[in-house]
C-alpha cells in the first residue's frame, strides 16, 4: 500500500482509540459524580417511569429547548434529525451484504432519505451558527471553540453532500477500504480530493469528540435536574459520599 493508505489507515485506528477511551472516561466521571442535592427541573415526574417518558421526550423531541427557544429547537432538531439519516445511511460502508442488518440499511426509503438529508443538515448548522452570531446573549457566551466545531461539523456535511451530487467517488474502493480497517485487512484508501478531505474532517471530529461541547450526548443522561424524580418530600435523597460519612460517624 501507499504511504497515504498507510497513513488514514493509522489515523483512523488511533482516532478511534481515542474515541473510545475518551468517551468510557467520561462517561464512567458522570456516573461516579454524586449529586448532593434533589434538584429535578419541575414540573417534574414522581415516578422513575415518569422519569424515562422524560427522558426520551428530551433525547427525541428536545422538549425543554423547543419551550425556550422555537428558533433553535427548529435548527437544532433539524441538524440532528439529519444526523440521524446520514447515520443509517452510512451503515451500509461498514458492514457487508451477508449481515442482517443489510435489508434494513439497504431500504430505498433509508437511502434516499438519508441522501437529502444532507440539506436540511447543512441548514440547520448554518442556523446554529447563525445564532451565534447574531443572537447577543449567545455571542457573548460563545468561546472560539463553539464556532470551529460547527464549521468543522459544517465541513463534513458539505463534503459528504458535494461527493453525492457534485464529484462521485467510487463507492465500492470506499467500502473495500472501510471494511479493510474493520477487519484488520487493509485496503488502499481512495485518492480522491473531497473524500480524503472529508475523512480527515471525520478523524479531527472523532479525537477532539471527547474533550468537546459535544459530549452533552451522553451527559444529558447523567444531568441531575433530569433523571432524577421529583420525591423529596417522600423520599430522603443521601448523596453517596455523604451516607458513607454517616455511616462512619455512626460506627
Amino acid at each position: 500500500m501507499s504511504a497515504l493508505s498507510v497513513t488514514y489507515v493509522l489515523m483512523f485506528y488511533l482516532a478511534t482509540a481515542l474515541l473510545v477511551f475518551g468517551l468510557v472516561r467520561k462517561i464512567v466521571q458522570y456516573a461516579q459524580t454524586p449529586a448532593p442535592l434533589k434538584i429535578p427541573t419541575t414540573p417534574a415526574p414522581v415516578t422513575k417511569s415518569g422519569v424515562v417518558l422524560r427522558m426520551a421526550s428530551e433525547v427525541v423531541l428536545f422538549n425543554s429547548l423547543f419551550k425556550a427557544s422555537k428558533w433553535t429547537w427548529l435548527f437544532g432538531w433539524m441538524f440532528h434529525l439529519a444526523l440521524l439519516l446520514a447515520f443509517f445511511r452510512h451503515l451500509r460502508y461498514v458492514i457487508s451484504p451477508d449481515s442482517f442488518l443489510w435489508p434494513l440499511v439497504n431500504l430505498e426509503i433509508v437511502q434516499s432519505f438519508g441522501k437529502y438529508a444532507g440539506f436540511a443538515m447543512i441548514i440547520g448548522l448554518l442556523g446554529l451558527f447563525g445564532r451565534r452570531i447574531f443572537v447577543d446573549r449567545v455571542r457573548y457566551i460563545s468561546s472560539p471553540s463553539d464556532y470551529l466545531m460547527l464549521l468543522l461539523i459544517l465541513g463534513i456535511a458539505v463534503t459528504g453532500m458535494m461527493m453525492s451530487f457534485v464529484a462521485h467517488t467510487d463507492i465500492v474502493h470506499l467500502k473495500e477500504f472501510i471494511l479493510g480497517l474493520i477487519y484488520f485487512n487493509w485496503q488502499p484508501v481512495p485518492t480522491d480530493p473531497l473524500l480524503l478531505i472529508h475523512l480527515s474532517l471525520i478523524i479531527v471530529l472523532m479525537i477532539i469528540f471527547p474533550i468537546s461541547k459535544l459530549l452533552h450526548a451522553p451527559g444529558v443522561f447523567f444531568s441531575p435536574t433530569r433523571n432524577q424524580v421529583d420525591n423529596p418530600r417522600e423520599v430522603r435523597h443521601v448523596a453517596p459520599w455523604a451516607a458513607k460519612l454517616d455511616a462512619e460517624s455512626d460506627s
